[in-house]
């Protein structure tokens, strides 16, 4: 819901408003914000508010360091772990240049982009989010420690599952700032959760994924915990997921979503150092239910692409490959291109490989091509990547692949 400025006032001044966050991420996809007093509404509002932007990663040097972020009305939400009274609200914001141009390295803006590429093309995309995150204990000094919060398994209940209530404190918030989890549980690893999300359209559900850490990060700290989102936490327990449901409707009815999985598969192994951002990402590849070879399967969990069993409205694509703490702005767009070069190309869905990749024997799995093997391999894969270089600007591709 997009609210006038008016409105914006009359909000502020009646939910006892004092401090207003204007929120927004780095390339690499953390959050960051200002907080102002709601003196400088207005002036956020009507010209922005102005930052220094050679201290955020990605963004520029001492030269040109000056940018502005004008908040997006539509995001305005209360953070009810905040005091009641003098209360906190949050907007994201657009990041723009002193002359009001949009600056180049605000992946946000790169996904607002890569929707209205679509919508042209009359394809309208969904994305929903699987999240995990492990619970650890804090020692006597109030530091993280490696201990799980309990050592219960997948699906467990209490008291074995120590987090239950964690899980329902951090819906119950998600829902108090208009967010709706689909549905919460204990997963494989000790201490280690998922929360899953309903779709929703792609910029709506990539603010849904930066606030959810942060509720998550909150919400831990208030119960003594640590939460780690991580891709790999414990060297030898599963690791930390954050799997992609797709889906797309064309406005002529065409069934395109054979084509933009088609699309995906033929540049995920470009695209996997913005998915993957860390070394350990690539040690949960092909354990625990991880993927490691490009392929696509019906329910297959060993899949790098599962369709699950599902009509109608519920129809997805899950990508299995990203982990938490990928930016979700530059995820979602490099789907959404990925997805319309396939429609445009008329790219044709390979078979199904109807495979357990995790007990084929190594003749089978020869037959696949694989996910870079490390970092450094999918920092290559990126550098040479036409496609990529077509998707993003250099100001970003540089920071990831060099």
């Amino acid at each position: 819901m997009k609210y006038t400025a008016d409105e914006i006032r009359q909000y502020v001044a009646e939910e006892d408003i004092k401090f207003l966050r204007l929120a927004f991420c780095d390339i690499f996809g953390s959050q960051k914000n200002i907080s102002i007093l709601p003196d400088e509404l207005e002036r956020a509002l009507t010209y922005g508010i102005a930052f220094d932007a050679s201290a955020v990663p990605g963004f520029g040097d001492e030269v040109h360091s000056d940018l502005f972020l004008h908040p997006d009305t539509g995001t305005l939400c209360m953070l009810p772990w905040r005091p009641d009274h003098g209360r906190v609200a949050r907007m994201f914001c657009h990041v723009l240049r002193p002359n009001g141009a949009a600056f180049d390295a605000d992946c946000r803006a790169l996904l607002r982009q890569a929707v209205a590429d679509a919508e042209q093309m009359g394809i309208s995309f969904s994305f929903g989010t699987e999240m995990e995150f492990y619970l650890f204990r804090r020692d006597d000094n109030g530091e993280p420690t490696r201990i799980p919060y309990d050592n219960a398994g997948y699906m467990d209940i209490a008291p074995e599952d120590k987090g239950e209530n964690v899980r329902r404190e951090i819906c119950l918030t998600l829902e108090q700032m208009g967010i709706r989890p689909e549905c919460s549980h204990h997963e494989q690893g000790p201490g280690q959760n998922e929360i899953d999300f309903r779709y929703s359209d792609p910029l709506t559900a990539a603010d849904n994924a930066v606030t959810f850490r942060a509720v998550v990060n909150s919400v831990a700290v208030r119960n003594g915990l640590a939460a780690d989102f991580s891709p790999k936490p414990l060297a030898d327990k599963p690791g930390n997921g954050m799997h992609i449901n797709i889906s797309a409707r064309s406005r002529d009815g065409e069934d395109v979503m054979p084509r933009i999985i088609a699309g995906i598969l033929s540049h995920v192994a470009e695209m996997t150092v913005f998915l993957n951002t860390r070394e350990e990402s690539y040690h949960r590849f092909g354990s625990s239910k991880a993927p490691r070879y490009i392929s696509w399967s019906s329910e297959n969990r060993s899949q790098l692409i599962r369709i699950p069993a599902a009509q109608g409205e519920y129809r997805r694509a899950e990508l299995r490959s990203p982990d938490p703490l990928c930016s979700p702005y530059l995820a979602f767009t490099l789907l959404i291109r990925a997805g319309l070069d396939g429609i445009n190309r008329r790219l044709v869905l390979p078979d199904a490989a109807n495979v357990n990749f995790y007990t084929a024997p190594a003749s089978v799995r020869a037959q696949f091509h694989t996910l870079p093997e490390t970092l450094e391999d999918a920092k290559t894969a990126a550098a040479g990547s036409d496609f990529i270089a077509q998707c993003l600007p250099d100001s970003i591709i540089r920071p990831y692949t060099r």
